[in-house]
């Protein structure tokens, strides 16, 4: 029982990964979240507002099943398979956390400071999540994808679209990281 509650080495978690993605080829289905959220957003009738969502939504209705194994999967994840909710971090990285704000850095999954409601819910807290979704959403659609499809499918089709993609979602990790969320907090 204590190798389940443990992070699965990528020699475990790889193959599985790589197995599910052979499924998905050979099944001539499309991997990624943003697919996913394309999906659903069609099913909620976007089509109306929005010629993008214009599709027959009912051919990719696996989708859903997808995004409801994702909501499944990381609520059993979270009741029995997580043994706590401390992360190890680099010290360096705690001491950076507090720095911006945000104290007691690794003791939980989601930082109160970012995540609780009562941040969630303050003008700057609401600000950012605007912000941040509008990014979100136009990069996705901008790229053609988000970092599951990219990363995981483009990348392991040898998609050159992919690769530059993926380099520019690292560098976007490091500007937000290192010039951006410094001045959030």
């Amino acid at each position: 029982m204590d190798f389940i509650l443990q992070p699965w080495p990528w020699y475990v978690a790889g193959p599985i990964i790589a197995f599910c993605m052979f499924l998905m080829f050979f099944f001539g289905k499309k991997f990624g979240v943003s697919s996913n959220l394309e999906t659903v957003c069609a099913m909620g009738g976007a089509g109306k507002f929005v010629d993008f969502f214009k599709f027959d939504w009912k051919k990719n209705k696996w989708n859903l099943v997808f995004v409801i194994g994702l909501i499944v999967g990381g609520f059993i994840s979270d009741q029995w398979l997580t043994p706590d909710d401390t992360v190890a971090i680099n010290p360096k990285t705690v001491t950076a956390l507090a720095e911006i704000g945000i104290q007691d850095g690794g003791a939980t999954y989601l930082p109160d400071e970012i995540f609780s409601l009562e941040a969630m819910l303050s003008v700057k807290g609401f600000l950012v999540l605007i912000i941040a979704g509008i990014l979100v959403g136009f990069g996705s659609r901008y790229a053609g994808g988000c970092t599951s499809g990219h990363g995981i499918v483009g990348l392991s089709s040898f998609s050159v679209e992919s690769f530059i993609a993926v380099g520019g979602f690292f560098i976007g990790g490091l500007i937000m990281t290192w010039l951006i969320l410094p001045y959030i907090f």
